[in-house]
């Protein structure tokens, strides 16, 4: 749980730091926690609000979380050796999101490589 957190916090305390490298496991558990959050904030939303303005917490975290998200994934393409742009793969219909996953699941390249050191160490 501690890691959990940790890798959560991390992730929000560079957050729009593009440069750089992240791990396959700090850019799925910042992946599950933002789930987690959401969930939470539209069941309380469900429980003190009215049926129109249940989704109104929940979108107020999505915005606080956007440009982190983006940014732990750009670094995650960058450990795979891709340029961040290939978020932008995403886009393209039913294609492209599949492809982004496969990208961002990929073991990322031993070593240094041109975006920096190795965040395995």
């Amino acid at each position: 749980m501690q890691e959990f957190v940790t890798n959560y916090v991390s992730v929000l305390k560079q957050y729009v730091g593009f440069k750089g490298r992240a791990r396959r496991r700090e850019y799925w558990l910042f992946f599950l926690a933002n789930i987690i959050v959401s969930t939470l904030f539209l069941l309380i939303g469900s429980m003190i609000m009215n049926s129109s303005e249940i989704a109104v917490p929940n979108m107020i975290y999505s915005l606080a979380v956007f440009l982190p998200g983006i940014a732990v994934g750009v670094r995650r393409l960058h450990d795979t050796g891709k340029s961040g742009w290939y978020m932008l793969i995403g886009l393209v219909p039913l294609v492209g999101p599949i492809l982004l996953i496969v990208f961002l699941a990929t073991e990322g390249t031993k070593g240094d490589n041109i975006y920096g050191p190795d965040p395995k160490g």
